[in-house]
């Protein structure tokens, strides 16, 4: 079950790594954080994007509108397979067109979009350096770059190309510590505001002729009133524990789920009871620039997963410790 939702997550972090951030003629990279915070919980946007990733192409349609109503997602596929993601109120859900199901998840109510809380800024500024770049004019918009560059192996850095008025990402660079671009994306065409056509939140599919696959993740979080059962000995510089749900059920066993986060990059670290072995061999995956590891511990199966160096999930990985239940 976890497996499936955390092959999921990876594919949702490979198709849909976009963040954006707001940036004025004269402000530092502090300021241009803080504008950021403001337009992820106030803009209003839609446009048409393409990622690449090594040999891959793909072409999405964003629909992201804030308002009375709450935050409500839509994405779709343009090009390749035809998927598409929701995300409202009710909480994500993933329309799997290959074996029509979708695949939903009412705990899991964040955005794709890599977010950064403007009360971590000093918790992301000790992980990495943040620099101004020059103008660019994308989709009809100037731009300007901001580049936010990792200080160890850890984590990924990221060049962004950040639309003036507005604070909207117009194009994204993924690059390693040796500035070497591992993925990108860039806007083709941008609306903004009330030019949102909100007609375009409604799914291209039709959701009712598709099987519902419940995630079974427990819905609820916590970052302060609950305490991890079992946590990793050691985590890279500068992440710490950001969220954290669980559950423990005699018919369903044992499940936590936890993620660590440095401000800006975020690995999810599942803990689930079932049908494993201690000889089972600890595995890492790798699907475009998200890692995954996966190894048993007693009778526990822990799973790591994120948008980050296959360094990172593996000290994670390495350093959870489990006792009997």
């Amino acid at each position: 079950m976890i497996a499936r939702a955390a092959t999921l997550l990876m594919v949702a972090a490979l198709v849909f790594p976009v963040t954006h951030l707001g940036a004025g003629d004269h402000d530092t990279p502090r300021q241009m954080l803080e504008r950021m915070t403001a337009a992820m919980s106030q803009m209003s946007y839609q446009g048409t994007f393409v990622y690449v990733q090594g040999n891959v192409v793909e072409t999405m349609r964003i629909t992201h509108v804030s308002d009375e109503a709450g935050i409500r997602e839509h994405l779709v596929a343009v090009s390749g397979p035809p998927r598409e993601v929701i995300r409202d109120s009710n909480g994500v859900r993933w329309v799997l067109a290959d074996d029509e199901s979708v695949f939903e998840d009412a705990g899991f109510n964040r955005t794709f979009f890599p977010e950064l809380p403007i009360d971590q800024h000093d918790q992301t500024e000790s992980s990495y350096q943040m620099k101004r770049g020059g103008a660019a004019r994308i989709a009809g918009h100037q731009a300007r770059n901001l580049k936010i560059l990792p200080k160890d192996e850890f984590r990924y850095g990221y060049s962004l190309w950040l639309e003036e008025q507005s604070g909207l990402l117009m194009k994204w660079e993924l690059i390693d510590g040796k500035n070497n671009v591992l993925a990108k994306l860039m806007f083709t065409d941008v609306r903004l505001g009330s030019e949102v056509d909100k007609s375009e939140l409604k799914p291209a599919s039709q959701l009712k002729k598709f099987k519902t696959v419940a995630s079974g993740l427990p819905s609820g979080r916590s970052s302060g009133k609950s305490v991890p059962r079992w946590q990793p000995d050691q985590l890279p510089p500068g992440f710490e524990l950001a969220m954290h749900r669980s559950l423990q059920k005699q018919d369903d066993g044992i499940y936590e789920h936890m993620v660590y986060s440095d401000g800006l990059a975020a690995v999810s670290v599942y803990i689930e009871s079932g049908e494993v072995t201690d000889d089972m061999p600890v595995e890492v995956r790798k699907i475009g620039t998200t890692h995954a590891l996966t190894r048993s511990a007693g009778d526990m199966l822990i799973t790591v997963v994120g948008d980050v160096p296959a360094v990172t999930v593996q000290m994670i990985g390495d350093g959870i410790e489990i006792s009997s239940p």
